[in-house]
């Protein structure tokens, strides 16, 4: 569906992305993650064939951006992090205008708003001139309008930026449907969690580069050479903590006596980890609880790009 090859921007001396490959499956949703200034924008205008690259190409649904842009263009719907609006239209005329610059006809037009409308959540604000809408209000309605063409793809920079918790979450719902709807999402953000509940794969960029990409999971695993395991004991901690710090691959060891928690980063593997446990029954270490925690996607993000800075 997408292809990137060898994508490459330099404005002047400055690298904006850096020799960039991708490959994305129909149907995938995937989340691009980077600094400000690391390249997402970049990539996505190019990909919108709003921006030439300086060198590399890339292929939507096996059209090429390069020397086929009306046809990339019919197949993707395009929302910049910055867009703007016709505040003199009502939402339903908005709509209307967009759908006949695609040579929808009146007919199918009538038929399509009002489906685009209830999808985003707008139908009661038909009416409503469009600079009297929220910015969330403003932000869904924009996503309507890159629906209006009924595309393959869609490129969303930025889309939940500036919204509050409450529209934060309706845009989220919103993408869910889409994607049931087996569109093809990228979409770029700085609300990690959120792509980490959205998204099928993730890809971090820094300096123009795409530095991991994959799974939530694998890009988790990828990084996780050493896990951190909480132990939660009864009675004292000082026997949990002098058995576990005579494991080799225990390190950083942490006591919290107010909870009874032994806090330690583990570098075994999951067998070694299942015999550590093992062991320490054996040797009647009195244990509540043993537990893995889990690295959230803030924590992947700043692992991956510890030590990187901008140019």
């Amino acid at each position: 569906m997408i292809e990137i090859q060898n994508l490459t921007k330099k404005y002047g001396q400055f690298m904006a992305l850096d020799h960039l490959n991708l490959k994305l499956d129909k149907g995938t949703v995937f989340g691009f993650v980077g600094q400000n200034g690391a390249g997402k924008s970049t990539t996505f205008s190019i990909l919108a064939t709003l921006l030439a690259p300086t060198s590399g190409t890339a292929y939507v649904n096996g059209y090429n951006i390069s020397s086929e842009p009306k046809k990339v263009r019919r197949q993707i719907g395009y929302m910049p992090d910055f867009f703007g609006v016709y505040d003199q239209l009502k939402a339903e005329e908005y709509l209307d205008f967009y759908g006949a610059s695609y040579k929808i006809s009146t007919e199918d037009r009538k038929k399509l708003i009002p489906q685009l409308l209830e999808l985003v959540n707008l139908t009661h604000k038909k009416d409503t001139y469009v600079d009297l809408l929220s910015r969330g209000m403003k932000q869904r309605l924009c996503l309507a309008r890159c629906l209006i063409h009924d595309p393959e793809v869609l490129i969303l920079d930025e889309p939940a930026s500036g919204l509050d918790p409450r529209a934060r979450i309706e845009m989220r719902e919103i993408l869910k449907e889409l994607k049931k709807m087996g569109k093809t999402i990228l979409i770029s953000s700085h609300i990690l969690p959120e792509l980490a509940e959205m998204c099928d794969e993730i890809g971090v960029i820094d300096n123009g580069q795409l530095v991991a990409h994959g799974s939530v999971q694998d890009i988790q695993l990828q990084l996780q050479a050493e896990k951190l395991i909480v132990v939660r004991v009864r009675g004292t901690v000082e026997s949990a903590s002098d058995f576990f710090e005579d494991d080799p691959n225990v390190s950083k060891l942490e006591v919290d006596l107010e909870q009874k928690l032994v806090q330690f980063l583990y570098k075994g593997d999951d067998l070694q980890q299942t015999e550590l446990l093992r062991k320490a029954v054996l040797n009647e270490i009195p244990i509540i609880s043993f537990k893995e925690m889990e690295t959230d996607l803030e924590d992947v993000f700043m692992e991956i790009t510890k030590g990187v800075t901008l140019s």
